[in-house]
């Protein structure tokens, strides 16, 4: 499958980018911010940190900002669906990095087998329904053990709207906005990317039936437009 976007940037780290990564929606183009967003200095969250002390899995890890953090206290497993980018994980050191999907953990790892998850960047809002939200938190407590932390992160939808973020348009469906863009990287088009946006509000009640709550949620950093526009989410598991 075509992967503009990951190609880009394993381009970029080998210092080998020969154009723009872009992203387009409809006619709307913008330059995808690459060093900054995959590359910049990882900011600590003193509320997550301290929580992790064990295994470890990092979904949708990109280049490994995070995994290369983390993996020097713990163990830690970084899956991204793209080839480049796993190339370019292991390339900057990344001891465990392996070709995976965030929405199907069931198949690749076994009951228990983390202590803590994280996943940082969004990629938690390609989920696109409400049951597919839920089929994931369950899935992910499947993998991870009964004292388990997690943090995700998402736009939110009210705010980005508001706020004119890229690619981002409103919904009917109150507390909803959707974002639909592609990336192109030396003429090579990969697909389009469907994010449904929701708030913190949603996530909590796609935790009903799941041992998950949500224990803390903040106004995350600003986005790779500058926009302030994002919230990030602490779960725990019910005890």
């Amino acid at each position: 499958m075509s992967d503009p976007h990951g190609r880009a940037i394993r381009d970029f780290h080998r210092g080998e980018q020969t154009e723009p990564l872009l992203d387009r929606d409809g006619d709307e183009t913008r330059e995808h911010a690459v060093e900054e967003y995959y590359f910049g200095e990882r900011t600590p969250e003193s509320w997550f940190e301290p929580r992790v002390d064990g295994a470890l899995l990092d979904m949708g890890a990109g280049a490994g900002r995070d995994a290369l953090y983390f993996q020097d206290r713990v163990e830690t497993v970084a899956i991204d669906p793209s080839e480049h980018l796993v190339e370019t994980m292991r390339d900057r050191g990344v001891d465990d990095a392996r070709v995976g999907d965030m929405f199907a953990l069931r198949e690749q790892f076994d009951r228990d087998r983390f202590d803590a998850a994280l996943s940082i960047g969004s990629q938690l809002q390609l989920a696109t329904t409400d049951h597919a939200l839920r089929q994931f938190l369950a899935d992910l407590a499947f993998v991870t053990t009964d004292d388990a932390t997690a943090m995700v992160d998402g736009y939110d939808p009210g705010r980005a709207v508001e706020a004119g973020v890229f690619a981002v348009r409103d919904d009917p469906d109150p507390g909803l906005a959707h974002r639909v863009f592609h990336c192109e990287y030396e003429g090579d088009v990969g697909r389009t990317l469907l994010f449904r946006l929701f708030g913190v509000d949603r996530l909590e009640a796609a935790t009903v039936g799941t041992p998950w709550a949500v224990i803390d949620a903040i106004e995350g950093p600003h986005d790779d437009d500058g926009d302030g526009v994002m919230w990030r989410a602490l779960l725990e598991k019910r005890q």
